[in-house]
């Protein structure tokens, strides 16, 4: 493939810790929320071996905060899912896709509690602050939606709790998944929780003063330096390895939940108010696609992502990589439900794939 380069203007913003990313020696960034997200230090297979084995700090602060605040937040959170949020405790993240009244998906974000009266939208990949505000006006509510000036910086892989603990204090290993605590770093007290986009451990710092970004970043590095602490970012190895999906690559608002295998994130029957249920309800069973994924016994180079059969479109390849781990070429596929129906396998390029349940299970495939 030929070198391509990024122009980076004011639409694609930095970040507090671009400085630090910069001189760490960054060689690949993507676009994410309009800001910078750096995807690649060393070479992808590089990166992924280390976070697999040691620690990584990833500048994640194109992963944006929508804040809802006021008397209706939580009447407008619970719109906007079809996930029941009522036994939500503050400090605690949910999984929960944001779905418009046809069902469709908005965004798939963590929701997080962060006082009474007050929740965050950790956001995927689209301006979901625009959608909220037209609901606020639509459905005449008292709450204030803003977009915090804060700036997520992720501590990952399996000496990642060591590394946190160093900086935070012996509060950090009782903080349990998608649960977060207040601790301090040079006295500003900033939200931790144990979270990240990978499936090999880790927490995310959610830093709320710019001015702490540089000394903070500085810090984790001269404690983890025996750790064998690296910068680096979300990996596409792990993350199709883990099963963990990528909004606008493996779906996008034309997919609906039950496509995307997000079934145990609706609560289908649940007595809510939420402005996707009677679509979801109508659709469940019914749905177009299903997210599944394929495995080939080779490296495969695509010529076109699209899967066609009798000059019909069936599918479509939407994530891949080969594994070095597992020694096969893994891609996440959106195809038709009525052709798939039972099928173990499918031809692609002339190449034999076995069609198998996301998130894939190696068990079953080696």
């Amino acid at each position: 493939m030929n070198n391509k380069y990024l122009s980076i203007s004011h639409r694609t913003r930095p970040t507090p810790f671009t400085n630090r990313v910069e001189a760490a020696g960054v060689t690949a960034y993507t676009v994410y929320n309009h800001m910078l997200l750096p995807t690649a230090f060393g070479g992808f297979e590089e990166d992924y071996w280390h976070l697999c084995e040691h620690v990584q700090v990833w500048d994640v602060s194109c992963q944006r905060q929508v804040e809802i605040k006021g008397p209706d937040s939580e009447r407008l959170m619970q719109l906007m899912t079809p996930r029941d949020i009522r036994k939500a405790v503050i400090g605690q993240g949910l999984y929960a896709p944001l779905c418009g009244e046809r069902g469709n998906l908005i965004n798939d974000p963590i929701i997080i509690k962060f006082a009474q009266g007050d929740w965050w939208i950790s956001i995927s990949d689209s301006d979901v602050k625009l959608w909220v505000k037209g609901l606020v006006t639509g459905f005449g509510l008292d709450v204030q939606v803003s977009e915090p000036d804060v700036w997520p910086l992720a501590v990952q892989g399996p000496k990642a709790e060591e590394l946190v603990t160093r900086l935070f204090g012996d509060e950090v290993p009782g903080i349990r998944f998608f649960r977060s605590k207040m601790l301090e770093f040079q006295g500003k007290k900033m939200m931790v929780a144990r979270s990240g986009f990978s499936k090999k451990g880790g927490f995310e710092i959610y830093l709320n003063d710019a001015s702490l970004a540089e000394p903070l970043w500085d810090e984790l590095f001269r404690l983890g330096e025996d750790l064998h602490v690296k910068p680096g970012g979300p990996n596409l190895i792990e993350r199709v390895e883990s099963g963990l999906l990528s909004y606008g690559n493996d779906m996008t608002d034309a997919h609906n939940p039950f496509e995307c295998g997000l079934d145990a994130f609706i609560d289908i029957d649940a007595d809510i108010e939420s402005i996707s249920l009677p679509a979801l309800r109508a659709i469940a069973g019914k749905h177009e696609h299903q997210l599944v994924g394929l495995v080939f016994s080779k490296d495969m180079v695509f010529e076109d992502f699209r899967i066609e059969v009798d000059n019909r479109i069936v599918g479509e390849i939407r994530s891949h990589v080969w594994s070095p781990r597992y020694k096969k070429h893994l891609a996440m596929v959106m195809m038709k439900r009525d052709y798939l129906g039972e099928r173990d396998t499918l031809t692609v390029e002339g190449v034999t794939a076995r069609v198998v349940d996301l998130p894939f299970d190696f068990d079953a495939i080696i």
